[in-house]
């Protein structure tokens, strides 16, 4: 799109909206005096972390995994599927992840606040290029600007220090594509999954190959740290969700 967290070390997600204002009003130690109490917490708001009803909140029980390759997620800002989206919900399962909401970025190095070569970093390819047609015995490929597999695949995987999933659909994530010409330094990946999305029948993808932020940065990661329990991780918890949501909803229309 699981394995404990690495002792003493903090998670570095972030999920940041550009509209999003920060508290600036003074805190006090103690409530003044007369003051209210705080009301108790609403138990059909939101899940704060994951942003989806308490009713498909999946959050509890997640460690975040140690990843060595650095995960981005930009999202377009029409991206409205509060509760079957999962770009939230994959960065909470890494420590080293990212997502931004948001049409276009000067640079690589200005989205993640740090020193960034786009030429070590990979893109998941919106091309009609399929692993399955250029690399059959690989599930993962990267591909040239004309499409071609690559020389030397795996000295290629191994150069990877992190990778960029867009989130949206087909067409937001293509007009994601065209207003970041930093995207075209970075290495183009292809994915040749071995089954349909999980959605099923719940969200109709314009592929085949087709496969949710979750599914495709699972197995982005899983491959790239050979740490197939990264997919078990992800995996279960998007199941989960699915459930959910079919138990609230379940005479479900077509979805996209």
């Amino acid at each position: 799109m699981g394995p404990g967290a690495a002792p003493g070390r903090q998670p570095k997600l972030r999920i940041v909206r550009p509209w999003a204002r920060a508290y600036t009003a003074q805190m006090s130690e103690e409530p003044a005096a007369g003051a209210s109490q705080t009301a108790p917490a609403d138990p059909n708001a939101d899940c704060p972390r994951c942003l989806k009803p308490q009713a498909l909140c999946v959050c509890e029980g997640i460690a975040p995994i140690d990843n060595k390759v650095s995960l981005l997620i930009l999202q377009h800002p029409q991206e409205q599927d509060r509760e079957l989206g999962t770009a939230r919900l994959t960065v909470l399962h890494f420590k080293d992840a990212l997502l931004k909401i948001g049409l276009s970025w000067p640079s690589l190095t200005r989205i993640l606040g740090r020193p960034a070569d786009p030429q070590r970093w990979a893109i998941l390819y919106l091309g009609s290029v399929k692993a399955a047609a250029v690399l059959p015995d690989r599930d993962i490929v990267v591909v040239n600007k004309k499409g071609n597999a690559v020389d030397h695949q795996d000295s290629a995987l191994s150069e990877i220090e992190g990778v960029v999933v867009l989130d949206g659909t087909w067409s937001q994530a293509k007009a994601l594509w065209w207003r970041n010409g930093w995207m075209l330094k970075c290495k183009r990946i292809v994915l040749g999954p071995k089954r349909p999305s999980r959605y099923g029948r719940l969200r109709r993808e314009p592929r085949r190959d087709g496969l949710s932020t979750l599914e495709a940065a699972a197995m982005l990661l899983a491959r790239l740290e050979g740490k197939p329990e990264i997919e078990t991780a992800l995996h279960t918890s998007f199941e989960r969700l699915l459930a959910r949501y079919r138990e609230l909803h379940p005479h479900p229309g077509r979805g996209r």
